[in-house]
């Protein structure tokens, strides 16, 4: 099984940046894809940006140019850089993984933009 750890959320002012982490574990062999979905307050969760086990990326309308999805294979974590955030940004921000068998979900980390 595949594990997941969130970390870095927090209250931001419009316009702010942040960065997310998602620590993996487990058997991380399986992993294809790892991803970030926002999950904002009365609406289903929905895809932010996701990056391929061969390092391609892709994201969703609403943040390409402000949002930038990386990993670090060394230390099992995928990172969520976050800039000119908004207000409508706001929500929990779950962590997936994603392989030939199942999804994994982390716990998420709440992201809250004030205007």
């Amino acid at each position: 099984q595949v594990q997941l750890v969130e970390s870095g959320g927090g209250l931001v002012q419009a316009g702010g940046s942040l960065r997310l982490s998602c620590k993996a574990s487990g058997s991380i062999f399986s992993i294809n894809v790892m991803g970030w979905y926002l999950q904002a307050p009365g609406k289903q969760r929905e895809l932010v940006a996701v990056i391929t086990s061969g390092g391609t990326t892709n994201y969703s309308d609403s943040v390409k140019g402000r949002v930038t999805i990386s990993r670090d294979i060394v230390k099992n974590t995928v990172y969520l850089e976050m800039n000119n955030l908004k207000p409508e940004d706001t929500g929990v921000y779950h962590c997936n993984a994603r392989t030939t068998w199942y999804d994994a979900w982390g716990q998420g980390t709440q992201v809250t933009v004030s205007s």
